[in-house]
């Protein structure tokens, strides 16, 4: 046996430098993709579990459904004023909530930030809570007819079999998961049609 034959071979400084920086940066990808497997496949599931969406979000103007709903006894179409309507339930605009907040409320911390929002003529950008995938239609007016026709129940009422009992939150958040298997489940329950060109259109 030579010396040196079974010597292992010495690697250049600067090879050694990029394989420890392609070793960081693949542990970051692999990371990055398992957080997002994660969260892509819980999203699909049901809620995403990672970055706190099972919180309702913070809102740009702590608005406490709690005093509107309980308190004040006002009905979800009060400021919900399409739900009947159209498809979309609607968010009020800033005019509607200053109808009332132009007296009421002095001193209030969020009721000041709604004023200087309404003074500058901005709208409020809420963050959206609940949401159905992009590829599904959904329309308010014919679920709260359905449900208030058929059990003689109240818009606000209606609103509660998927949004939860929003009136006691104070904080919104989503209750469910409003994926298809939900969605279909309650159509069956009720009798209303499952055809897949109800919601995919």
């Amino acid at each position: 046996m030579l010396p040196g034959d079974f010597q292992l071979q010495k690697y250049p400084r600067k090879k050694l430098a990029l394989f420890g920086v392609l070793s960081i940066v693949g542990v970051f990808i692999l990371g990055g993709t398992v957080l997002a497997l994660v969260f892509v496949i819980s999203s699909w599931l049901g809620r995403p579990v990672v970055f706190g969406f099972n919180d309702g979000p913070t809102q740009p103007i702590a608005f406490p459904h709690t005093v509107h709903v309980q308190d004040l006894e006002l009905d979800c179409t009060f400021c919900h004023r399409n739900v009947t309507l159209g498809a979309a339930a609607t968010i009020p605009a800033v005019g509607l909530c200053m109808t009332c907040h132009k007296t009421i409320g002095d001193g209030l911390p969020e009721v000041e930030k709604l004023r200087t929002v309404f003074e500058e003529g901005q709208p409020i950008d809420w963050i959206r809570v609940h949401r159905v995938p992009d590829h599904v239609q959904f329309a308010h007016e014919p679920h709260v007819r359905f449900f208030s026709e058929r059990g003689g129940i109240s818009p606000s009422a209606t609103c509660s079999t998927c949004h939860g009992d929003v009136g006691s939150m104070v904080v919104v958040e989503q209750v469910r998961s409003l994926k298809m298997g939900d969605c279909v489940d309650c159509h069956r329950d009720n009798g209303a049609p499952t055809d897949c060109t109800t919601c995919h259109y």
